[in-house]
């Protein structure tokens, strides 16, 4: 072949190969690098589709919604969530081709009986539109606009059903903590296809006894909370106290009002809403959704979920089950669920919880056994109808599911009695020299909730501290600890122990905390670190300002004996033979809970350093003033 005729070829080659290069050949060296177009990776063997819309809602603001769908999905049941806490991220725990591994951990079940999942960023957070208000109230006094949670959740419904072909027009809502408030919002007034629903661990009245307050005192973490949650759209920055030590930093800001504003939280509007309501006023009164829909039809089945040692929502599900039991004529739509858990901690591994080891994963036991058939009962069209009892308690002390018809279990309250001697028993307290125990509780020297060093973001610290071993606070000398003999017989209780102190102090306002424990053997076989164990099995707090009405803070007479009784959270326990019951009664629970100054003032918010001061506490147990913890008891052990 001729030089000329090689030299053709190859030009014809060159011109060819040019003609047949990929596009980005031609890209040119300082093209930016950075993708333009929302890239996202293409996953050919993904089981699932993922649609991110834009809902809008009848005020013309848009909600930003994630709906993943199975693949080849077809009449298929939809599961609503709707979260303050970044749609995209509920909708992506993995980087993943699976349903099952990109959703969260407590959806196994949904995933595997073909549910499309949506979950929707509340308005005003991360990319949905419109303006966010923490809790926003329902439309009324508190509420002048016209939209709120429930027209929120009608409207998304409303588009769902008409908009998602796979489905089969039925809906479903699930949530935890706010994300149940986000539930229970939407029954208030529920769109038609709303066919069941499970809020869990929900915030229902803020300030009884779920996040913000227990019985008029603040808890000092939500200020993280508020900072996490209002300071931008999205999440918003942590605290740098710069102290390792969370008692320490708190004693050091003083009031809760002169720790805020260290760090300029006082700016947020939250903020100055919570510290101008300290009390059980109108603004709290109007919010608390066991009221609401008390007063409202029961029209959607619903099971209300909470954890035994629910460390941030302990107080919600049982009000809105209540509420909602007279409204349940044939017992089959009111229903709850109490399991051995932590804060949503229904939705993760349910084997233990801090030193206690259960019977299995109880968690995904309920997901699965009770959950499931529940929701499947009234979302498909072709599923049984579910055996669903009235109430599903985890009875613990004995670690058994228990399928119940009503709740509270005990028929009345039993006292058992504080007694001379620091003994307890249910007979009565006879006369004695010695009729009252007294303390010092001094606000210089608050009694920590966990042993010190504090670290109320530290999960390891947080999530199990209900459950931890109150032996670190039982010799201090200004806690009063009463106790029984070892058991002989089982003692069941099951409902809500309420306390009813007959106390006195030399200040003019004081704390009262309580605590009901289940002490362990000195020696436990398998678990040998559990002897001795004093386990929390129901323990609150009470502002004695509060003692007269809920909205009615009142000066304390000083030295003067007076009544304080008050509910503390339910149970459903036995306590064991050979086992003890211990009560403790302190003034401080630091610093979980803002130091009252005991010193009365307008606003504990605002106390100034001269208003802390040291005061006597006295508990008195005697005759006709017999100090007792009244409890639920199924069956009275002998003395």
């Amino acid at each position: 072949m001729s030089r000329r005729i090689r030299f053709q070829v190859s030009a014809l080659s060159l011109l060819l190969a040019a003609l047949h290069a990929p596009a980005f050949s031609q890209t040119g060296a300082m093209t930016p690098d950075i993708a333009t177009t929302g890239f996202e990776a293409s996953m050919p063997d993904a089981d699932y589709v993922k649609q991110v819309v834009m809902i809008p809602m009848r005020d013309g603001v848009s909600l930003n919604t994630v709906i993943v769908i199975p693949k080849n999905a077809s009449g298929a049941p939809m599961m609503l969530t709707r979260t303050p806490y970044d749609a995209a991220k509920r909708a992506a725990r993995n980087a993943s081709p699976r349903m099952a591994s990109i959703l969260p951990e407590g959806d196994d079940n949904f995933v595997a009986n073909g549910y499309i999942r949506v979950f929707q960023d509340v308005r005003g957070k991360y990319g949905s539109e419109g303006d966010y208000v923490m809790t926003r109230p329902l439309r009324g006094p508190l509420n002048a606009t016209a939209v709120d949670h429930a027209t929120d959740a009608w409207d998304t419904i409303e588009w769902l059903v008409h908009n998602v072909r796979q489905s089969n027009g039925r809906v479903g809502m699930v949530g935890s903590s706010y994300e149940g408030f986000t539930v229970l919002m939407a029954l208030t007034d529920p769109h038609p296809a709303l066919k069941a629903a499970v809020p869990m661990s929900a915030m229902v009245d803020g300030w009884r006894g779920d996040d913000w307050f227990h019985n008029g005192a603040f808890r000092l973490n939500n200020f993280s909370y508020f900072a996490g949650q209002t300071a931008a759209r999205g999440k918003g920055s942590a605290l740098a106290s710069g102290i390792y030590d969370d008692y320490e930093g708190f004693l050091r800001g003083g009031s809760a009002a002169g720790y805020a504003k260290q760090f300029g939280l006082e700016q947020l509007p939250y903020t100055q809403k919570v510290f101008a309501h300290p009390s059980y006023d109108s603004y709290w009164q109007e919010q608390a959704l066991d009221r609401i829909l008390g007063a409202r039809a029961l029209k959607v089945p619903t099971m209300n979920v909470v954890g035994r040692w629910d460390q941030e929502d302990i107080y919600g599900a049982y009000a809105v089950y209540a509420a909602l039991e007279s409204k349940d004529t044939h017992n089959d739509m009111n229903h709850l669920v109490v399991g051995p858990w932590r804060h949503s901690g229904v939705n993760f591994d349910g084997s233990s919880l801090g030193a206690l080891r259960f019977a299995g994963d109880t968690a995904a036991q309920f997901r699965r056994d009770v959950m499931q058939p529940f929701f499947d009962q009234y979302l498909k069209t072709d599923a049984p109808k579910a055996d669903t009892p009235p109430v599903f308690s985890y009875q613990t002390g004995t670690d058994k599911w228990q399928r119940l018809q009503r709740w509270p279990l005990a028929p009345a309250l039993q006292p058992i009695y504080l007694k001379d001697g620091f003994r307890l028993g249910f007979d009565k307290a006879r006369a004695s020299a010695a009729q009252f125990d007294e303390y010092v509780a001094d606000p210089a020297k608050p009694v920590p909730f966990v042993p010190r060093p504090v670290r109320m973001a530290d999960a390891a610290v947080w999530k199990p501290w209900l459950v931890s071993d109150q032996r670190a606070f039982s010799d201090r000398t200004d806690v009063l600890t009463y106790v029984t003999e070892p058991l002989k017989a089982p003692l069941q209780i099951s409902g809500a122990p309420v306390a009813s102190l007959f106390a006195s102090t030399s200040g003019s306002d004081a704390d009262w905390v309580v605590k009901l424990i289940d002490v362990y053997p000195d020696e436990m076989s398998p678990q040998v670190e559990l002897g001795g164990y004093q386990l929390a099995i129901s323990m609150d707090i009470f502002r004695g300002r509060y003692r007269q009405g809920l909205d009615k803070p009142l000066a304390i007479a000083p030295g003067k004996v007076e009544r304080y009784r008050f509910a503390l959270p339910n149970a459903d326990h036995v306590f064991l033979p050979g086992h003890r019951v211990m009560v403790q009664i302190q003034s401080s629970w630091f610093p979980l809970y803002d130091r009252n100054p005991q010193t009365f003032v307008p606003n504990i918010f605002h106390a100034k350093a001269d208003d802390y001061r040291k005061a006597t506490q006295r508990i008195y147990h005697a005759p006709g003033m017999e100090s007792a913890i009244e409890l639920p008891v199924v069956a009275t052990p002998p003395n």
